[in-house]
């Protein structure tokens, strides 16, 4: 077992910003973490945490470790306060390069789009339950087009349909061709007692971005209170594995007695995604080009 001779990292990791806690797989101080989400949050002095994205720096909302997934709020998106005055936006977007993705629990919302260039007509009921036998216009008739979120009546003059972009650049184009767009979350309230009851949602703006836990052999065996209770890290310069104690780094975990060489896996832990839920009126866009 190798001991780094440097300052103990663990006791530079921390493990809150604000009221949002930060635990593996995040850090906001390098070397704490996994390397996969390097330089990804940042928490300013007064306690803000955002998210850091090719497309700018977002204020995150919460964090779930249970179900694991990031909220954040853009402020360059249409809110109830703008009513019919569109500000200029510009596309979210994620790093390919991590492991973050859209959540489909998004839907989003585009308001006064040109009919020269994009497609905007209600779809039928049945694109509901069955997205892949409809094509890919924008849904004018869509549920929350008709019940904005806290504010139904927030638009008198515009127009709004729904449409599920698969990419950046789909995103882009629609954009270039509507005058703004919002994203809508649906939270999860309440738990579901039975396999037959669905639990409740709500719809909230914002955008979730859902994330993977990577898990190795190191990294469980640095946390194990029986070894230790460590913190798992990385070397900042190769961003190999290391387990930050509190008297220094080592390569396996904190307590040397007892050692052994363990073989390195590493394996993701994803939330298992329940099907799309079926909300009367809503559109559930499946992924798919513009």
């Amino acid at each position: 077992m190798m001991i780094t001779f440097i300052e103990a990292q663990s006791n530079l990791c921390r493990t809150r910003c604000g009221n949002i806690p930060i635990n593996y797989p995040f850090g906001i101080d390098d070397g704490c973490g996994s390397p996969y989400y390097r330089h990804i949050l940042d928490c300013s002095e007064l306690g803000k945490l955002e998210l850091r994205t090719p497309s700018g720096r977002y204020p995150v909302h919460s964090i779930s470790y249970s179900d694991p997934h990031v909220l954040v709020t853009d402020p360059y998106m249409w809110n109830c306060q703008d009513g019919d005055n569109f500000r200029p936006t510009r596309p979210f977007s994620l790093d390919t390069s991590t492991r973050f993705s859209l959540s489909p629990q998004n839907d989003y919302l585009f308001f006064n789009c040109s009919g020269d260039y994009v497609i905007v007509e209600p779809k039928p009921i049945l694109c509901e339950r069955f997205p892949d036998r409809c094509d890919s216009s924008c849904d004018s008739a869509s549920y929350l087009c008709r019940h904005l979120p806290e504010c139904s009546t927030a638009l008198d003059r515009s127009s709004c349909c729904s449409y599920y972009p698969k990419a950046t650049e789909s995103l882009r184009l629609m954009l270039k061709y509507c005058a703004s767009y919002t994203s809508v979350y649906w939270r999860t309230i309440g738990t579901s007692t039975t396999t037959d009851s669905p639990t409740s949602q709500v719809p909230e703006y914002g955008i979730r971005v859902d994330f993977d836990i990577p898990v190795t052999t190191h990294c469980l065996q640095c946390q194990d209170p029986s070894k230790g209770t460590g913190t798992c890290g990385f070397d900042t310069q190769t961003q190999n594995f290391l387990c930050l104690c509190k008297k220094g780094n080592v390569t396996s975990y904190c307590k040397a007695a007892g050692a052994v060489g363990i073989g390195v896996g590493i394996w993701f832990f994803k939330k298992v995604r329940a099907k799309a839920p079926i909300t009367c009126g809503v559109q559930s866009n499946e992924n798919r080009l513009f």
